[in-house]
């Protein structure tokens, strides 16, 4: 009876339902528009064509200042930097005079010339003295007291002298060439000057940009103590720069001196630049098994800056040619960190679709994954539809 109780009291328990299935969150279902707001917001829908496109070959590297056209200046004497004129991203001239230092190398030039200034007085006055010697024994000769010799050897005295001067002056020469070419200061000492005193123009050497272009960095700040050779500023044409691209080890065949190639950054998206590779690498980076490619660009009105990234794009001569999806370039909007665009996926109704978008031309970009042709994508008032998805994905927050 005990048992048959228990089975009943059992029978009559009720049973725990499990939970249901968690449903998965929907994807962007996209946004609807009436006719009167895609009117007013302009929004043009397209059919995606595909175009020929060559083979390509693309390269990632970056930006550096062309080394032909970058130059440093440096400190030709131990010394202290006084004052600077130039400061980073300063346009300079060539022959400008960016910094001066202190030195007391002026001062033990101006006192080596000065000192071969007096030898050469005196041995003007020894010379002197020789020819009036020489002439008295000439003289003598005449009167039958003197010898040849006696005048051979005064002739050698005129002749000594007139080396010693000689000499005297070349001496003098690359004193003062040092001190107003090499030192480029004064040969005398600045009127007035006063023992310690540093702020004279002329006691002080002037660091001169050796060419013109921009001021791509700064060592010295005044007070700094200074050695010759050390390199106080860098300054380089902007005009003109290199692309250092990596080009991996199985690609090096497709790659040769004198090809053409487009640059693109992505300040400048529906701008590329062309190049042309000079040089390619001799060694191969072990870690990332690529060989660097030297691409020279011209950067007109300095809008390629050193430091960017940039893609290379160059046609592989000998493949077969292929075809690619394009899209007008404001076809593509940044959302979240991706490349997306705009598919109509029904009279009215559009969603963002994730893209891959690949080099442009002519306003056009090509699209490597993500579309097909056959569909419709809105290609003007995107940016206006992204607002919108946008404006209504956070009300639904």
């Amino acid at each position: 009876m005990f048992a048959i109780v228990l089975i009943a009291g059992c029978a009559k328990a009720p049973v725990a339902e499990a939970p249901p299935p968690k449903e998965k969150p929907e994807a962007n279902p996209g946004l609807k528009l009436s006719d009167e707001l895609r009117r007013a917001a302009g929004i043009v829908v397209t059919t995606v064509l595909t175009r020929a496109e060559p083979p390509m070959a693309r390269f990632n590297g970056r930006l550096v200042p062309d080394e032909e056209k970058t130059h440093r200046a440096a400190a030709i004497v131990d010394g202290r930097v006084m004052r600077l004129f130039a400061n980073v991203g300063d346009r300079v001239g060539k022959g400008q005079v960016l910094a001066r230092i202190h030195s007391h190398e002026i001062h033990e030039a101006r006192s080596e010339y000065q000192k071969a200034k007096v030898e050469l007085a005196r041995l003007e006055t020894q010379r002197a003295f020789a020819e009036k010697a020489r002439d008295r024994v000439k003289r003598l000769l005449d009167l039958k007291a003197a010898s040849v010799e006696q005048v051979e050897l005064a002739e050698r005295d005129v002749r000594n002298a007139a080396a010693a001067i000689e000499s005297s002056r070349a001496e003098l020469k690359r004193t003062r060439l040092h001190i107003e070419e090499f030192l480029d200061v004064s040969v005398d000492e600045p009127a007035g000057h006063k023992p310690g005193e540093t702020d004279h123009d002329d006691d002080t050497v002037p660091v001169r940009a050796p060419a013109a272009g921009v001021v791509l960095s700064r060592v010295a700040n005044t007070g700094t103590v200074v050695r010759p050779g050390d390199e106080l500023f860098v300054i380089s044409d902007t005009g003109s720069v290199w692309m250092l691209a990596a080009v991996p080890e199985a690609d090096m065949a497709k790659v040769r001196v004198g090809m053409e190639a487009r640059v693109s950054v992505r300040a400048f998206e529906d701008r590329p630049f062309t190049g042309r590779v000079t040089r390619i690498g001799d060694q191969l980076d072990a870690a990332t098994r690529t060989v660097q490619a030297r691409i020279a660009l011209n950067s007109s009105g300095g809008a390629l800056k050193p430091e960017m990234y940039a893609t290379a794009e160059m046609t592989v001569a000998g493949a077969p040619a292929g075809e690619a999806v394009y899209v007008p370039r404001e076809a593509v909007q940044e959302w979240n960190g991706h490349s997306v665009v705009f598919v109509e996926t029904s009279a009215g109704a559009f969603e963002p679709r994730a893209v891959d978008p690949g080099a442009g031309a002519a306003g056009l970009v090509a699209i490597r994954q993500g579309l097909q042709p056959g569909e419709r994508v809105v290609t003007r008032g995107s940016f206006v539809l992204k607002s919108e998805m946008l404006k209504s994905t956070l009300i639904e927050e």
